[in-house]
This record gives C-alpha cells, sequence and structure tokens, in this order.
C-alpha cells in the first residue's frame, strides 16, 4: 500500500516524496511481500538462491537468475532479459522467500520463464527507460482514437513500455473475441515499435489500474490481493445483504472479493439454524419466515393471513415449533414464544464513570442577580466612598484612649 506522503501520477511515479518509486520504507510499490525470512542465516553447507523477484509497472513481477552473481539488493534497478532487447525493473524480493513465491506461483526452478539479469543498470539505461514511460499516456491515448476509427469493440486499458523503449505491451478487455491483426499493423506505423497485446479480465485491469474503493481504503487487488477467487450472490445471500448490484459490485464491475473474507464465519454461525423454507404451524395460522440477526441468533416470522406484525423468536423456539410440528402438534401461537423472549431479563452496562452527565459542560453558567439586590439607593462616588472606607478603616485600627484616673467615670 502506497506511503500517506505521496500520490502517484498517472505513470505510477510518486510525486510528494519524488522518490520514483524506491523509498526507503518499501511501501509505493504494489502487491509488495515482507521478507521474514531475511534476518535468518541459512544452514551450514548451504548456497544461497541466485534467483531474485523484480518488480515492473503496476505490480508486474517476474523472477530472474542471477547468473554473474551481482551484488543485488531490494530496491536496486536492473536491466533484465526481454523479448526481445532488455527491460528495466526494480528487485523487489530476495533470498529464500523466493522459493516460497515461485512454489505459490507454481513456476519450477528450471523454468524457461526464469530469464537471466544482464546488469545493474546504468544511468543511460535509466534515461531510456523513463523517457519511454513519459510516452505511455500519450501512447494509451492514440491507441484509443485508432480503436475508434476502426470500430473494434474492446477496451484499451493500459500501455507498457519495455526498458529500452523498442517494445510496448497494450493491455485490453473485451468481452468477445477481437481480430486486432489490422489494429497491431496501425499501431506498429504509427509509433514504430514492436507491438504486443495482451488481454486481462476485469479483475486483472481494476488490479493494475488500482484505485480507492467504496470502504475509504484502497483496491485489495491492487495492494495485497493475489488470489482472485470467483464471487457469487450465494456468498451475499448468506449474509443477508441486500441483492443491490450498485452496493456489492466493485470498481472491476464484477462483485466484491471481500464478500468472500467473513463467508466462512457466517457458514460456521448458521450450521444450526432452521432452513429458512419452512413454514411453522401454530392454533392461530401458518407463520413463514422474514428475516433473522445470526450473530444475536434471532429470527422474525408473520402469520401468512395478517402480515401486518413481525414477531421475534430465537432459534431455540422455532426448533421447539419445529418439533411439534414434526409429531403433527401445533403450536399455541407466536405471541406465546415472543411474551417469553420480552420478559427476560436484559443484562445492562455499568456505570463506571459515576452519575455525572457527558452534556453537563454544555449548559451555560447562569449570572448572578443577586449582587445587585441589596445595593442602597444613596450611592457615593468612589472617590468618597474611598475616603469613607479609608476613614472607617483607621477608626477601626485606631486603639481606644484610656483616662489616667481608672476610677474617674466609677
Amino acid at each position: 500500500m502506497s506511503c500517506n506522503s505521496c500520490s502517484t501520477d498517472i505513470n505510477t511515479v510518486p510525486k510528494g516524496c519524488k522518490s520514483n518509486g524506491n523509498c526507503a520504507t518499501d511501501g509505493c510499490e504494489k502487491l509488495s511481500v515482507f521478507d521474514w525470512l531475511s534476518n535468518m542465516s541459512l544452514p551450514t553447507g548451504q548456497e544461497p538462491l541466485n534467483i531474485v523477484e523484480v518488480r515492473f509497472k503496476n505490480g508486474r513481477k517476474h523472477f530472474y537468475r542471477n547468473v554473474d552473481n551481482l551484488q543485488i539488493s531490494i530496491g536496486d534497478i536492473i536491466a533484465v532479459e526481454g523479448n526481445p532487447g532488455h527491460d528495466i525493473g526494480t528487485v523487489s524480493l530476495t533470498g529464500e522467500l523466493i522459493r516460497i513465491q515461485m512454489k505459490k506461483k507454481g513456476v519450477a526452478f528450471d523454468s524457461e520463464e526464469v530469464k537471466k539479469i544482464y546488469r545493474k543498470a546504468t544511468q543511460k539505461d535509466i534515461d531510456i527507460w523513463k523517457a519511454a514511460r513519459e510516452k505511455e499516456y500519450e501512447t494509451q491515448y492514440k491507441g484509443r482514437e485508432i480503436l475508434g476509427r476502426l470500430g473494434i469493440k474492446m477496451k484499451l486499458s493500459d500501455v507498457e513500455y519495455q526498458g529500452d523503449g523498442n517494445k510496448a505491451t497494450f493491455y485490453y478487455t473485451a468481452d468477445d473475441r477481437v481480430d486486432f491483426r489490422q489494429l497491431i499493423r496501425d499501431l506498429a506505423s504509427t509509433f514504430s515499435i514492436r507491438v504486443e497485446m495482451k488481454q486481462v479480465g476485469l479483475r486483472q485491469e481494476a488490479a493494475r489500474l488500482g484505485g480507492v474503493g467504496s470502504c475509504g481504503r484502497e483496491l485489495c487487488c491492487s495492494t495485497w490481493l493475489t488470489d482472485l477467487r470467483k464471487v457469487n450472490t450465494t456468498a451475499a445471500r448468506y449474509q443477508q445483504l441486500s441483492l443491490n448490484p450498485q452496493k456489492l459490485a466493485g470498481q472491476c464491475g464484477k462483485l466484491k472479493c471481500c464478500l468472500n473474507y467473513e463467508l466462512d464465519t457466517y457458514l460456521d454461525a448458521l450450521k444450526d439454524f432452521p432452513r429458512q423454507d419452512i413454514v411453522l404451524k401454530t392454533k392461530k395460522g401458518e407463520a413463514v419466515f422474514i428475516k433473522m440477526d445470526i450473530f444475536k441468533r434471532v429470527l422474525w416470522y408473520t402469520y401468512k393471513e395478517d402480515r401486518n406484525k413481525w414477531f421475534k423468536l430465537t432459534v431455540d423456539n422455532v426448533k421447539e415449533i419445529i418439533d411439534l410440528n414434526k409429531n403433527n402438534v401445533p403450536a399455541t401461537s407466536l405471541e406465546d414464544y415472543e411474551f417469553e423472549l420480552l420478559v427476560e431479563n436484559v443484562v445492562e452496562f455499568e456505570d463506571v464513570v459515576g452519575q455525572d452527565s457527558l452534556t453537563r459542560f454544555d449548559v451555560p453558567k447562569r449570572k448572578n442577580k443577586k449582587k445587585h439586590k441589596n445595593k442602597p439607593k444613596n450611592l457615593q462616588t468612589p472617590v468618597q466612598s474611598q475616603q469613607v472606607s479609608g476613614s472607617s478603616k483607621n477608626k477601626k485600627q485606631r486603639p481606644p484612649k484610656r483616662s489616667a484616673n481608672p476610677n474617674k467615670n466609677i
């Protein structure tokens, strides 16, 4: 997933950090893999693996063999074998974790798909590579104009130039088979390059282009998800979701891959639930299923003849009614079971912060109006009041006079 400090343009080059996709945290690339074996040493006598993983545009990765035993580390820009010529890519993974990645993708060590590394990229190689990358947007725009002129029903989603600039791969999506022989001739004559057409699915197209989903996060298929499994509407039904295509579909137009994330949890919770098509027979009439809350283990039923009210029942209550119906005994009524559910004691949350209200600070303070009620009518000036207060203060501070004869006043 890309870091928060940079945003990428149409050529997937970061604008914020200006590192051209080579952050120190290795976070700007798509489908990055954490090397959890990097701190472990090899057993005695075992040689390190001479295969590295190289990343190209929009998360495209391939494995290449380091025949010349070059000193290569993650983040190095290298020149690798192309078809024909050479290509420029960034090393995304090295070490023993390559064995697990090759096994996961079904690539054998002696496969012809594992091509060799030529050299570390020189400054001249990097300049040619950047110049070729800058022509991709214009090539894609003109390619769509050629498609419209020829009237071919296909969507040109992305263009990727090879590192030497002599070849370009055009990625497209189409519903039916397309005869693009004339298109290849027109593209080759217009851009004077070798053209390769590659068809991708709708999910692969969304993974290459990237974007932000309805959850507010980057698309899973473009950041970490590599196993694009099939998703059908059954997963939405098990999770009690509304079958609204606008809400369930992702940017690829297919059902969202995240519908499969919690499906196993829902299936485990639904193991002991009764079937939804079972009709409950009561003395008041037959009742049919309306909806359920899976994790609260609550179901709602209503009468066929009177659908104005829904009755809230637990899973155990529904099973009890079904057992009675199997013995040809109708239940009393849904009201009785709902009443039993309502009289149950509900455990409330404890008040751990005391009885203070959270909105006690929102009440404005009242002004004290009692201060001016007992004020005398004959008000004195500030100078007079100061003199009076000063004289009274002096009087209080003077000690009382004593007569020389203490028996004078007797």
